[in-house]
């Protein structure tokens, strides 16, 4: 469930090909490596998106994500790579109709979905396609399906494969099927791997950077708040979000100036 090991494994094409077509319940055709970390920002000023793996073949585009921990909004955020992927495509002088059949898998670790403010649904698997609220037999026919795994629940899926799957994904424990033996080779094979480590490494690092920016930059902009509102002293503002006293007296400075 590690992003940068899911990926890793996932590059090996056999491997890739098997999950996605166990998982999606489809034939994958050709596809060369699949992309990793594929990043879609058509224009400048728009929120871009960075997927986990993304296969094309001759007629199907195929988004995989790795959900290791809970995030809010998982359906606005399918709705959002949807459109990002068709966009995607028809920058590239592909009309309408030429619009491939689109897959978003997410496979997460644990149930995103709640029945009430104490429990889940607890289905393994999650399937969505766009239903005529007044006949579903109606097909709008737009091709689009989102799919969502919940591994927790890996007892409850009947097909062998995937219960033994979702098991693995789950706990990480090596079942006595050869795929799960095959996914666990594959990641003691990656560990060995200098030049993996060394990227992952790195990756971590960077992923860890951003992480750190994002948060000195939330920190600032609440002493921003706080010192325009009169809320505190320079020196209560600092230790409660964490920032140099001379960051505060600054900011604060600068708002006076301002004003």
């Amino acid at each position: 469930t590690d992003d940068g090991m899911f990926q890793a494994v996932m590059h090996e094409q056999k491997i890739c090909k098997e999950i996605v077509e166990r998982l999606l319940h489809i034939q994958v055709g050709h596809s060369d490596y699949p992309d990793l970390e594929k990043t879609i920002a058509p224009y400048y000023t728009s929120k871009g998106i960075r997927m986990d793996v993304y296969l094309r073949d001759s007629d199907k585009v195929i988004d995989v994500e790795m959900q290791a921990r809970s995030r809010s909004a998982l359906g606005k955020r399918t709705r959002y790579y949807q459109s990002m992927i068709d966009i995607d495509s028809l920058l590239k002088g592909e009309d309408y109709s030429e619009l491939k059949e689109s897959y978003i898998l997410f496979i997460c670790k644990e149930d995103p979905f709640d029945k009430n403010e104490n429990e889940k649904f607890g289905l393994p698997c999650y399937t969505f396609k766009t239903m005529c609220a007044e006949n579903p037999a109606v097909n709008l026919n737009d091709k689009t399906t989102k799919v969502v795994y919940n591994s927790s629940a890996w007892e409850k899926e009947k097909d062998e494969w995937l219960r033994n799957y979702l098991h693995y994904v789950f706990t990480n424990e090596t079942g006595e099927d050869d795929f799960s033996r095959e996914l666990s080779t594959a990641v003691e094979k990656k560990k060995q791997d200098e030049k993996f480590r060394s990227l992952y490494l790195s990756m971590n690092l960077h992923d860890r950077d951003i992480k750190e920016e994002a948060k000195e930059q939330k920190a600032l902009e609440a002493t921003i708040n706080l010192l325009k509102m009169k809320l505190g002293t320079p020196e209560q503002i600092a230790q409660a979000e964490g920032l140099p006293l001379e960051k505060v007296l600054e900011l604060q400075k600068g708002i006076l100036l301002e004003e």
